[in-house]
């Protein structure tokens, strides 16, 4: 049943499934090679551990971050485990032809059947200069809808008699097996509506729009009609998180992702800084003043302060599904922080 690939079933004594948005932090000092290694490691930790799924997200031009090509990483992190679901989180579609999303996730499906998410997001996942050089087929956001849908018909084999597409063919496509469930992304009400009219899933990114969580979930649960997909709607958020065996030590590990963000945000895009050199910033009063804001929305702490952080966030929320995500310059104390969750939030391995 398509929503038993979707729904996930609590472990442990977790309330609800636990997941992660892997980004494949670039910190300074730190080559692609071993981050990407960092990632293949964090995978198979995080099945032993018992995470429910991993997506990886589509992000171009930041030195940041090593994941520009999904479908790649996903084959790759897929290959290395055998059991947690691996998805996108997301495909930015406006990127990319919707044949071409529906190739490599049905190859994707056909190589792991049962393992595979295809979340989709409207935004660029880069700058103005960098979209326009990804889509010089003129594509933008207000298409999505459409793209959306040729990509569903694709993936399903089901344009109608008649559409220029028709005799088009996705391949490989699995019948037997079905498709890849497909998620909706967003950070705004867009995405919300969309997801619920069409009954899908739905992934918010509480991690850097937490002003129009409630906002959007509502306007998700509100708008939601049941499907072959659905029968109710089934809400993800994603999570900032920094778990640390102190909460000084949280604090000083998560201020290196909160340079990191403002440095972007100031259109100057470098690897996460090392903890020192974000202790040796001179911040402004106005930078100080983000990297406050920033934090504010970061669960951090040691792990029981981290789970009390997401318990309470899923009560607010009424969430169905947490997604942590943790920008931080070490990979070994990435891996850690999200084992120490593990072992504080009652996931059956990381005790």
């Amino acid at each position: 049943m398509a929503e038993d690939n979707i729904r996930g079933v609590a472990r442990g004594s977790a309330e609800v499934p636990l997941s992660i948005l892997e980004l494949a932090v670039v910190g300074s000092g730190v080559t692609p090679t071993e981050t990407l290694r960092a990632s293949t490691e964090l995978a198979r930790r995080a099945e032993e551990w018992g995470y429910h799924r991993i997506w990886v997200a589509e992000h171009h031009g930041m030195p940041s971050v090593a994941s520009s090509s999904p479908a790649v990483l996903i084959a790759h992190l897929a290959a290395a485990t055998r059991t947690i679901r691996l998805g996108s989180g997301g495909v930015m579609l406006p990127n990319h032809a919707p044949l071409i999303v529906a190739e490599q996730f049905g190859t994707l499906h056909a190589l792991h059947p049962g393992r595979i998410d295809l979340g989709l997001g409207r935004a660029p996942g880069t700058d103005q200069a960098t979209a326009r050089a990804l889509r010089r087929h003129g594509l933008d956001a207000d298409e999505f809808p459409e793209q959306l849908a040729e990509l569903t018909a694709f993936l399903d084999g089901s344009f109608p008699q008649g559409h220029p597409l028709e005799r088009v063919v996705a391949t490989p496509r699995s019948p037997e097996s079905g498709r890849p469930p497909i998620w909706l992304l967003g950070s705004s009400g867009f995405s919300a509506q969309l997801a619920g009219i069409l009954g899908l899933p739905f992934a918010f990114a509480h991690h850097f729009s937490s002003a129009n969580t409630l906002p959007a979930l509502e306007l998700y649960r509100s708008s939601f009609q049941p499907s072959s997909v659905l029968d109710r709607p089934y809400a993800l958020i994603g999570v900032s998180a920094v778990a640390a065996d102190t909460s000084a030590q949280a604090l000083r590990l998560a201020r290196s992702g909160a340079l990191s963000t403002l440095r972007l945000r100031r259109g100057a895009p470098q690897p996460v800084p090392t903890p020192e050199e974000a202790e040796a910033y001179p911040y402004s009063p106005f930078e100080e003043d983000f990297v406050q804001e920033h934090l504010s929305n970061v669960v951090l702490g040691d792990a029981t302060e981290v789970r009390e952080g997401l318990n309470q966030l899923r009560k607010r929320t009424e969430a169905d599904e947490l997604m942590i995500t943790t920008m931080v310059h070490s990979p070994a104390d990435r891996i850690r922080s999200y084992e120490l969750v593990a072992q504080a939030y009652g996931l059956p391995g990381g005790s």
